[in-house]
């Protein structure tokens, strides 16, 4: 019986992970040393065997391909801002709303690579949906042996 259900689980990981290989994540590129790529800029991320491929949304164009072996670090970081701006927005209207609006946190999520292929070397981070960037992080542990580690880069803003 667990053998059966080993072998399921496994199959459904590969499957899972060759639907994302195909249809590849959206991030935005937050920035780093990706020539021709500007922050904000809207991207997919594709993780295809031995390697990780950066792709603008716009118009297909290729921005990065780089081997997993060449991956030397894999960071993970958070940006958690209070909705003060939407609160005063909302709260010019509504008065209970606003209030409710100025507790809540919103969350972002930020993955980092660092990789040296031969002499070239390179990083950048992107922001990935919250949906998705446990996906992204995992995939990218996965093809590259390497473990992401908290970032205190990003820092909490209150």
């Amino acid at each position: 019986m667990r053998k059966i259900l080993l072998a399921l689980l496994l199959s459904v990981a590969v499957s899972t992970a060759s639907v994302a290989s195909e249809t590849g994540y959206k991030v935005t590129y937050d920035g780093g040393s990706v020539p021709e790529a500007k922050s904000g800029t809207g991207m997919k991320l594709y993780l295809d065997g031995g390697q990780i491929r950066l792709i603008r949304s716009k118009d297909k164009q290729v921005m990065a391909t780089i081997p997993a072996a060449a991956i030397t670090e894999v960071s993970y970081g958070q940006d958690v801002h209070r909705r003060v701006g939407a609160a005063v927005g909302i709260g010019l209207v509504t008065l209970g709303v606003g209030a409710l609006m100025a507790l809540s946190k919103s969350k972002k999520h930020f993955v980092g690579l660092t990789w040296i292929n031969g002499d070239q070397k390179g990083g950048f981070a992107m922001q990935c949906d919250k949906n998705d960037y446990r996906g992204v992080l995992a995939g990218i542990e996965g093809i590259t042996g390497k473990k992401a580690v908290d970032s205190v880069a990003f820092s909490v803003k209150n």
